[in-house]
């Protein structure tokens, strides 16, 4: 996955035994308490750059590549993938002149790649369950400086959600993040839509302008994946 798989956040990087998946390992290791966790996730990553290479160092050339690699080798004792992909495919199309076919573009790129991770993390590991989760919405803090703008953004995440869950559907779950969000309750709290309030609550983007999931964020990923669990 991403820099959310990869727990990022601002000022601490990266941390791969925590974020989102670290829990979900800890809600594994309840009923399965020699579960080991192998974190492969590359911040900045795209869907493009995780199936060919290019954004991270892995042996095998490219995360996807790495990830196979691994899942051939212990394709009989992997018991769950999570699978975290797709938000920086699409976030460029924001400033994109023509934002739609900029969307249309990368979103037909994204199903072709992510069809291309999931059904080979399937073939590679068949008893495997595969989660995906879709993505919260960190632009909708635009309702302070741009209300019109933010508005465009949530057409943005129902199209990349829509993607995710269409592809996924053939060989996993996907894991609504977007729902635990709140993305679409615009109730008036105080002043304030709840889905913005939610995302400067769970997120770092109204503290420092930055879309990483802060602790309270990450702890309601993991909890939203961890309900899912077989």
């Amino acid at each position: 996955g991403d820099s959310l798989a990869a727990g990022y956040q601002p000022g601490a990087g990266d941390d791969k035994d925590g974020g989102y998946v670290g829990l979900v390992l800890d809600a594994k290791q309840d009923t399965s308490p020699k579960t080991k966790l192998l974190n492969l996730a590359c911040s900045g990553e795209t869907s493009t750059s995780l199936v060919n290479g290019g954004r991270c160092s892995y042996e095998e050339g490219s995360q996807l590549a790495e990830a196979i690699e691994f899942l051939k080798a212990h394709q009989h004792t992997t018991r769950l993938v999570t699978v975290t992909i797709g938000a920086n495919d699409v976030t460029p199309c924001l400033s994109a002149p023509d934002r739609n076919a900029c969307v249309q573009q990368r979103l037909t790129a994204l199903a072709g790649n992510l069809r291309q991770v999931l059904s080979q993390a399937h073939a590679a590991a068949p008893a495997a369950d595969i989660l995906v989760t879709n993505y919260y919405n960190p632009y909708l803090a635009l309702y302070f400086v741009d209300p019109a703008l933010a508005q465009i953004t949530t057409g943005l995440q129902a199209a990349l959600n829509n993607t995710i869950a269409a592809v996924t559907a053939p060989f996993g779950t996907t894991v609504d993040v977007a729902t635990a969000f709140r993305s679409t309750d615009t109730t008036i709290v105080d002043g304030v839509p709840r889905n913005v309030a939610e995302i400067c609550r769970l997120t770092w983007m109204c503290a420092r302008n930055d879309i990483h999931a802060n602790d309270a964020g990450y702890a309601l990923i993991g909890e939203t994946v961890a309900a899912g669990l077989p």
